[in-house]
């Protein structure tokens, strides 16, 4: 029980509740060098929410943790081998996973056949509170993965902070990941979206 609690207060302290994105995402330096040197890289809306662009974990192979699909059947990131796949951690109690859900319901749809855009709810009461958001969200072109056992979270040492989106190659490497809410529709970042083949 303690350590849940501990899992709970940590994922907690990551979660930014107080901004919610509106407005593009603009990079405070190049990528490319941030790429080459593996330097973050800070990303800020134009209503000056703030989130962070990483390479420091890139060529990792994604983890075999099991999650829930919307059916609740098990699925692992490697189901989605063969393209591309974004994979966004969030929770519905997390005020900037909330904000930019929108913004990624509709990279999914802009995605759709090129890359595999995943929303993986770290509620801890699995789907109910995620099928009620997106009802309400109007969200779409999502499905309504959820991991209430944080197996997911686990996996990464309970080191994610909410929402932390990975962006993987086709062969399940990490490309980059970006922690904190963005506007996943915006040009800037279908740029660095072109980075995994």
């Amino acid at each position: 029980m303690r350590l849940l609690i501990a899992l709970v207060l940590l994922v907690l302290a990551g979660c930014d509740t107080g901004t919610s994105p509106k407005g593009q995402v603009q990079a405070d330096s190049p990528t490319d060098n941030a790429k080459s040197a593996k330097a973050d890289v800070g990303l800020e809306s134009a209503n000056g929410m703030r989130a962070t662009l990483s390479y420091a974990s890139a060529g990792q192979k994604a983890p075999m943790a099991v999650f829930a699909d919307a059916k609740g059947g098990d699925v692992t990131l490697s189901d989605f081998a063969g393209r591309p796949v974004l994979v966004n951690f969030w929770a519905t109690w997390c005020a900037p996973c909330k904000a930019e859900m929108p913004t990624l319901d509709a990279l999914a749809s802009l995605e759709k056949g090129r890359m595999a855009v995943i929303a993986v709810s770290q509620d801890l009461e699995g789907r109910p509170p995620v099928d009620a958001f997106f009802a309400k969200a109007a969200i779409k072109n999502l499905e309504a993965y959820t991991d209430s056992d944080n197996a997911l979270l686990a996996a990464f040492n309970n080191q994610l902070a909410l929402p932390t989106t990975i962006l993987y190659d086709s062969e399940g490497r990490e490309v980059w990941r970006v922690i904190g809410g963005v506007e996943w529709d915006d040009a800037e970042m279908a740029k660095l979206l072109r980075e995994a083949a």
